[in-house]
């Protein structure tokens, strides 16, 4: 009889994880899986690619297109994609909010069944303009999907799952960048007259979901909070948790639904018109442009034109390439090993994290130029080159990228933090945007110093956190919030008089 109980909770336990992880698997696999698959396998086909547009161009004028040309019509496609991430973004909270987080998701594939038709069929007519058009859907869908699956995961979660749920988005995204690389090689849907087939693969990943998230419950918070439905919202706890004893967590989303009512969030721009959030709003926009034109994401959309830049034999090219995803999954194993990671943070803190990796990447920039300047002469230093870029991608995971993201929880109070979030947003995809356009000029009119400017970036990273950023170890919301104020109005005579944060929970953003 003294086991009785726990032969009655084993079956509860059982259900709540099995229906746990597979809404993680579905919304993750359609989601940033999605994106960082996408990301990396443009790589791949660079040269087949740029092979087609010149033969098409050919066929359609008789007469070559010239290589600048090329090389934009090139970069345009590379860089289509984050310009679709914008737009996603701006549209992945109305939809979040009409529509629900699952069924925005689900909706969102319609984006890649579009991208897929494009990529499929521009290979027989001979048209580049298919696969520039497909690129940039594709984008629309990443850039809903990085923002609604979080959203989804941590509705869905129990709160003291929450902060280890959350991770598993950037775990995701490197294990899309890798699977992407790998699918690239040669031997797989790497061969030069598969590229079409390759850049349609991701109507797989958009299948998978199509097939898994149906089965799946919508968030219980949107549907008491936004919807105002406790029957669905109690059927929905009911089978996540995997019991009926839902009783005290139902209670606690009833009193923030009607915290909620008559309350709302700070628009994005109004972020920039309260001087008491200036430091906060300085220190988001640099911060965050730095972790985007700090050169990172160059190396996974332009990793091959870079290796063959390096000096890497052709033949060995992509397997470099997927040496800088496999470096990536480490730095998101170890800074998405939850205990681990807040462990570091806590013991070492934010800004020295910061301070560190940008460092460090400033080094391994600095290294790799020295490199590509002496490949001719020493017979080692291609190879000297490719370590210091599994290097930099290393230092970028376990610093900046590992910190960066929480900023905005940390630095903005609950009325601004989801405007913040929707800046942050759009500032990432913009700076890829321009990175994604500009890079391979810069590669051919630097040549040997490609890195100078992002080595510019991770020392200025540097700089701004050890001035502008203030310390959070062990540090309160309200400790850090008093201290933020502090700081923004230095003579209090100047400022208002400071009454504590205002916290306000809502999903209008």
């Amino acid at each position: 009889m003294e086991y009785e109980p726990e032969r009655h909770l084993r079956p509860q336990s059982q259900i709540q994880g099995s229906v746990l992880l597979l809404t993680i698997c579905a919304a993750g696999i359609g989601g940033t899986f999605q994106f960082g698959y996408n990301l990396s396998i443009i790589s791949a086909p660079t040269l087949p690619i740029q092979e087609f547009i010149n033969e098409t161009w050919q066929v359609h004028t008789s007469q070559p297109l010239p290589d600048h040309l090329v090389l934009l019509v090139w970069s345009l496609i590379v860089s289509l994609y984050p310009l679709g991430g914008l737009f996603g973004a701006l549209l992945a909270g109305p939809l979040a909010i009409i529509l629900g987080r699952k069924k925005s998701l689900l909706v969102n594939n319609i984006f890649v069944v579009a991208t897929a038709t494009l990529f499929g069929f521009s290979h027989r007519p001979g048209s580049f303009e298919m696969v520039m058009l497909g690129r940039l859907p594709l984008g629309v869908s990443a850039g809903v999907s990085v923002n609604v699956q979080p959203m989804y995961l941590g509705e869905s979660v129990p709160k003291e799952l929450r902060g280890a749920v959350a991770m598993t988005s950037v775990i995701f995204t490197a294990l899309g960048i890798v699977i992407g690389q790998v699918v690239g090689l040669r031997e797989l849907l790497g061969d030069p007259q598969a590229w079409h087939l390759l850049l349609a693969s991701c109507l797989v990943l958009g299948v998978l979901q199509l097939a898994f998230l149906p089965l799946l419950p919508e968030s219980p918070r949107y549907l008491l909070i936004d919807c105002g439905d406790m029957e669905a919202c109690l059927a929905a706890l009911q089978r996540l948790r995997g019991t009926t004893e839902v009783a005290e967590e139902l209670a606690e989303l009833e009193e923030e639904r009607i915290f909620c009512q008559g309350r709302r969030a700070l628009h994005p721009w109004e972020l920039f018109q309260d001087r008491g959030l200036w430091r906060q709003v300085t220190s988001l926009m640099v911060l965050g442009s730095a972790l985007e034109l700090c050169g990172t994401n160059s190396v996974y959309a332009y990793a091959s034109s870079m290796f063959r830049e390096a000096g890497i034999p052709e033949g060995k090219v992509q397997y470099a390439i997927v040496g800088t995803g496999s470096c990536e999954l480490l730095a998101a194993c170890i800074s998405g090993s939850f205990p681990l990671r807040c462990a570091v943070i806590e013991m070492v803190g934010r800004r020295k994290l910061l301070i560190a990796g940008y460092g460090l990447m400033a080094c391994c920039g600095s290294i790799f130029t020295v490199a590509l300047c002496l490949q001719s002469s020493l017979p080692w230093m291609p190879y000297l080159a490719m370590f210091c870029v599994f290097a930099l991608i290393l230092s970028f995971g376990i610093g900046p990228a590992g910190v960066t993201g929480i900023l905005a929880m940390e630095l903005f109070d609950q009325k601004a933090r989801p405007a913040a979030s929707m800046v942050c947003g759009v500032l990432m995809w913009t700076m890829l945007f321009l990175v994604g356009l500009g890079f391979p000029f810069i590669m051919e009119g630097l040549c040997h110093f490609l890195y100078v400017p992002f080595l510019g970036v991770c020392v200025c990273g540097t700089i701004c956190t050890g001035f502008f950023l203030p310390k959070t170890k062990g540090k309160t919301f309200l400790e850090i919030s008093e201290e933020l104020h502090r700081l923004n109005f230095p003579r209090q005579s100047q400022g208002p008089e400071w009454l504590g944060p205002e916290v306000i929970q809502a999903t209008e953003l």
